[in-house]
């Protein structure tokens, strides 16, 4: 988990030394002019292959660049540190209720100051590529780990309690995992890309904000209903079906 934060404090530290013309072009990348804007707004709210234009080489700088130095020890780092909470108990709900209390209050502190301190730094100097391109996004690396953990602390202590019953449509959510995962993706492209409503760059942030919690509910009301007449959600049930070679059985 460290090495991401170990790469982008050295290419912050070499920042001064990278030739102009490199520079140049990670400020125009950083706050692109408007004909930039304009092209991918265009492509965007084009056909589904206008938009290949854009997200072939954004998916291929992800899944290449992005993921070496990045993406894959994230990810990696996170899954040994799932191992070891599920090794020492405390993924499986095996630990005492005062070591999850104390664990979801400890890392709502230090990730909301992380992630509150990381805003303000990156405020203070105007969002500028200079430090928030590299410097800028370690605070938030960091206090999403502590967050994360002080959430999984706080589900396990709500299932513990009285309010164990309302946590039923998250549980429906997460054996629903893949299909919501996807359903979020089908959903928002087809309302702001070219091959639905295309309303790629029109919607303000906060009216965004309020779509992303419509989906949450969305599928919080959903995913228990499917699951009342269906064994998996359909996707889990096609990524079965096409791990055995054999259609399994879905309905209840």
């Amino acid at each position: 988990l460290t090495i991401p934060i170990m790469i982008s404090l050295f290419f912050d530290f070499i920042l001064p030394i990278i030739p102009e013309k490199s520079r140049i072009e990670m400020e125009a990348g950083w706050v692109p002019p408007q004909e930039k804007i304009d092209l991918e707004h265009a492509a965007y709210r084009g056909t589904w292959f206008d938009q290949m234009s854009k997200r072939v080489p954004v998916s291929f700088a992800f899944e290449t660049f992005i993921f070496a130095i990045w993406g894959f020890w994230r990810a990696g780092g996170l899954m040994l540190i799932g191992m070891a909470l599920y090794k020492t108990g405390w993924l499986t709900a095996t630990r005492q209720s005062r070591a999850y209390a104390i664990g979801a209050i400890a890392g709502f502190v230090i990730g909301l100051c992380l992630v509150l301190f990381g805003i303000y730094q990156n405020q203070a100097h105007d969002w500028a590529m200079d430090y928030s391109f590299f410097m800028g996004p370690q605070f938030n690396y960091c206090g999403s780990l502590a967050m994360a953990f002080a959430y999984m602390c706080t589900v396990i202590l709500l299932s513990r309690s009285p309010l164990d019953r309302f946590l039923d449509p998250l549980r429906a959510v997460g054996q629903m995992a893949l299909t919501n995962y996807l359903l979020q993706t089908i959903i928002m492209t087809t309302i702001f890309y070219g091959h639905g409503l295309g309303m790629f760059g029109s919607i303000p942030r906060f009216q965004m904000l309020l779509m992303v919690v419509g989906v949450w509910v969305l599928q919080l009301i959903v995913s228990p209903i499917w699951l009342k007449f269906f064994r998996f959600g359909p996707f889990e049930w096609l990524w079965r079906s096409l791990s055995y070679f054999k259609l399994q059985p879905i309905l209840r």
